[in-house]
C-alpha cells in the first residue's frame, strides 16, 4: 500500500540546537531590559495614560496588557537557560538503574504501540522500526501492539510480525487505559509509548536508557519530529513559474539580500523544534520537563509508585458520609472494625490507574509525579529526535488535535491545578504556570484584536492621546521584545507560532468555554491522513476580522480627511500598524485553510 509520506522517508532530523553561554549571556541581558522597559511602559500606562473619557475601553485594554505582560515574564523565565541532563553511557543491567539491586539480570524494554482506528500497514511500520532498535548489550525487549478497536486484521498484522497483541472488550479511560490494561499484562522494567505513527529509530534505547542510571528519574521525553511537514518553494522558484525569467531574477535579488524565503512552508505550524527544543529543553533545570506522550520511555516503578500512592491516598481520606450507611449498620462510628469495613469498601471501588484517565494523561501524570514529596522524582527531556512522526495534513485534523491539548491542560488548571496544590517546587510551579497562562492567553488577545477596531471604528482611543510620549515609551518595548526574544530562541524562527497564538484565538475561548461549563473534554484519535473537503468554516472569526479590520482602516482614513477632530494622524498609524500585525496573524489561518499538498496535484 502507498502512503503519502513515503516521499518523504528520505529526510533526516535537525540536530539539537546548540548551546553558547555567548548567545545566553546577550539573551539574558536583553531580556533583563525588556522586563524593565515592559514594567516602565505599564506603570506609563496605569498611571499617565489612560483616556478617563473612555475608561469602559481603556481600563479593559491595560489590563489585558498587564496579564500579557505577566506571560511574558513567565516565558521569559521559562527561557532564561538551557541545562542539559549529562547523558550517560546505555545500562548494561538492571543494577546499573536501581543502586545495585537487580544482579547482572539484563534490562527488559516493553514498547507500547497504541492504536484505535488507523491503517494496519501504518502501524506495521511502525512495528517493523521498533524490531530494528539496536542495544550495546543484552536486552529483553518486547512489542506490544494495544489495540483499542478490537480488529481482527491488526491482530494478524502482529502476529506476521512476531510481536504481542494485547485489546480488552472497551475503551475505558481511552489511551490511558489501554496503557493501563497493557501495564497489567507486561512487566518490562521501562516502557516506551509510541502512538500508531510513531516510528523509533535504531538509537532511541542506546542513548536515552542511560539517564535511568539515575534511579530517581521517572521518565525521559524525546522531541517528537514530523518529517512530513511541507518544505515549500522558494520564492526564486514560486515568481519563476508566476513572472518568468523576470519573477526570477528579482527573487533571486531578494533572496541574496535576506537569504532564502519558502513560499507554502509548514502551513499549520506544526514544526515542534520550538517547544522541544527550546520551551521544554530548558525546563530541565527546574526539572518540570513534562511528559507529551509519544516517543517518550518511562521506569514503570515511578509509574507504579505513584499510582499506588494515590490509590491510598483516595482510600484513606473515605469521607464520613461514604461510611455513614456502615457505621448505621454496625451502630458505632468509633468501631474500628467499621472504620476498616469502610476502607475495604472504597478500596474495591476504586482503580488503580498508572496513567491518569484524561484527554491530557501524559501532562497530568507528569505532574503527579512532579509532586510526590518523598521521592522527588526527576523527568528528562533529551535534546536529540529519536524518532519520526506523521503531522496534521489539514486544518481540521490540526483543529482537533490543538483542541485536544488546549481543552485537556485548561481541564486541568480549573479543576486539579498543581499551581496551587502542594508538592511542587517553585521553579516547577512558575513552569507549570506558563503553561496554563498560555492557553488563557486568548482571554486577552481578544481585547489585542478589538482594540484597533475600536478606535477606527468609533474614533474613541484607550490613551489620553497618540502622540510622541505615547510612542516613547510603546516604540523601545516593543523593539526590544523582538530583539530580545530573536536572540533567546535563536536557531528556531519564531514569528509564525507567534502569530498562529493569536489566530488561533477562537480555539482557545472555544476550550476555555466548555471547561468552564463543565463539558468533557472528549478523546479524539487524530486523524493520520489528509482529510477531504472544504475548511473555510474553521476560519469564519478570522476571515470576518480581516474584513472588519480592513473596512475599519479605511473608514478612519476617510474621516481623518474630512477633518473629523476624533481621529488623529498618530492614532490611524499605531491602529493601522496593530490592525495590519492582525491582519497577517490571520492570514496564516486562512491560508492553511485553503492549503492542498504538492502531492494531491501530481
Amino acid at each position: 500500500m502507498a502512503f503519502y509520506f513515503e516521499r518523504f522517508e528520505h529526510r533526516k532530523p535537525p540536530e539539537p540546537l546548540p548551546c553558547s553561554s555567548l548567545t545566553e549571556g546577550i539573551w539574558q541581558y536583553l531580556a533583563i531590559i525588556n522586563l524593565s522597559l515592559g514594567a516602565w511602559y505599564l506603570w506609563w500606562r496605569w498611571s499617565s495614560s489612560l483616556n478617563y473619557d473612555a475608561l469602559w475601553f481603556a481600563v479593559p485594554l491595560v489590563t489585558a496588557e498587564t496579564f500579557a505582560y505577566v506571560g511574558l515574564a513567565l516565558f521569559t523565565y521559562n527561557l532564561w537557560s538551557t541545562c542539559d541532563y549529562e547523558q550517560k553511557p546505555p545500562p548494561a543491567s538492571i543494577a546499573d538503574c536501581t543502586d545495585g539491586e537487580g544482579g547482572d539480570r539484563p534490562v527488559s524494554v516493553d514498547v507500547f504501540i497504541a492504536t484505535y482506528d488507523e491503517d494496519e500497514e501504518l502501524v506495521r511500520l511502525s512495528i517493523r522500526d521498533a524490531k530494528a532498535i539496536r542495544y550495546p548489550h543484552r536486552l529483553d525487549l518486547t512489542i506490544h501492539v494495544l489495540d483499542d478497536g478490537r480488529r481482527g486484521s491488526m491482530r494478524a498484522v502482529a502476529q506476521e510480525e512476531g510481536v504481542n497483541y494485547i485489546t480488552r472488550a472497551d475503551n475505558v479511560g481511552f489511551k490511558a487505559g489501554n496503557l493501563r490494561n497493557a501495564m497489567e499484562q507486561t512487566s518490562g522494567d521501562f516502557i516506551v509509548i509510541c502512538d500508531a505513527d510513531t516510528r523509533p529509530f535504531p538509537s532511541l534505547l542506546e542513548n536515552t536508557l542511560g539517564y535511568f542510571r539515575d534511579p530517581d528519574v521517572a521518565f525521559v521525553q524525546t522531541p517528537q519530529w514530523f518529517y512530513d511537514v511541507p518544505e515549500g518553494h522558494t520564492l526564486t522558484k514560486v515568481w519563476g513559474r508566476s513572472a518568468g525569467a523576470a519573477g526570477r531574477l528579482a527573487a533571486g535579488a531578494i533572496e541574496r539580500v535576506f537569504g532564502e524565503i519558502r513560499i507554502g512552508e509548514d502551513p499549520f505550524v506544526n514544526d515542534p523544534r520550538m517547544f522541544y527544543d527550546i520551551i521544554q529543553r530548558r525546563r530541565n533545570r527546574a526539572n518540570a520537563a513534562f511528559c507529551c506522550g509519544a516517543a517518550s520511555l518511562h521506569r514503570r516503578e515511578a509509574v507504579m509508585f505513584v499510582a499506588l500512592r494515590a490509590y491510598a491516598e483516595v482510600v484513606g481520606r473515605t469521607s464520613p458520609e461514604k461510611r455513614s450507611l456502615i457505621d448505621r449498620f454496625l451502630g458505632s462510628r468509633a468501631d474500628p472494625a467499621s472504620q476498616a469495613l469502610a476502607r475495604w469498601q472504597a478500596a474495591q471501588a476504586q482503580e488503580l490507574t498508572p496513567y491518569k484517565f484524561h484527554v491530557s494523561e501524559d501532562i497530568y501524570t507528569s505532574i503527579v509525579l512532579h509532586r510526590d514529596r518523598e521521592r522527588r522524582w526527576k523527568s528528562v527531556l533529551h535534546p536529540a529526535v529519536e524518532s519520526k512522526m506523521l503531522s496534521p495534513q489539514d486544518l481540521l485534523t490540526w483543529t482537533i488535535q490543538r483542541f485536544k491539548y488546549a481543552g485537556g491542560s485548561l481541564d486541568i488548571f480549573f479543576n486539579d491545578n498543581p499551581v496551587t496544590r502542594p508538592g511542587l517546587t517553585l521553579p516547577q510551579r512558575l513552569m507549570y504556570a506558563t503553561t496554563f497562562w498560555s492557553y488563557l492567553g486568548a482571554l486577552w488577545n481578544m481585547m489585542f484584536l478589538a482594540a484597533p477596531l475600536i478606535y477606527l471604528f468609533l474614533g474613541v482611543p484607550p490613551v489620553s492621546a497618540y502622540t510622541s510620549d505615547f510612542f516613547a515609551h510603546a516604540l523601545p518595548f516593543l523593539v526590544c521584545n523582538e530583539l530580545a526574544f530573536m536572540v533567546g530562541t535563536w536557531g528556531v524562527s519564531g514569528y509564525k507560532g507567534k502569530v498562529t497564538y493569536l489566530a488561533s484565538f477562537p480555539l482557545s475561548l472555544r476550550a476555555i468555554w466548555a471547561v468552564v461549563r463543565g463539558r468533557q473534554i472528549k478523546f479524539p484519535v487524530t486523524p493520520k491522513e489528509r482529510q477531504a473537503g472544504n475548511f473555510a468554516r474553521l476560519v469564519m472569526p478570522q476571515i470576518v476580522l480581516v474584513g472588519l479590520t480592513l473596512g475599519a482602516f479605511a473608514f478612519a482614513a476617510v474621516r481623518l480627511a474630512l477633518g473629523d477632530p476624533d481621529y488623529s494622524l498618530g492614532g490611524l498609524i499605531a491602529n493601522g500598524f496593530w490592525g495590519l500585525n492582525n491582519i497577517l496573524a490571520m492570514g496564516i489561518m486562512i491560508r492553511a485553510a485553503f492549503w492542498k499538498p504538492d502531492w494531491e496535484t501530481e
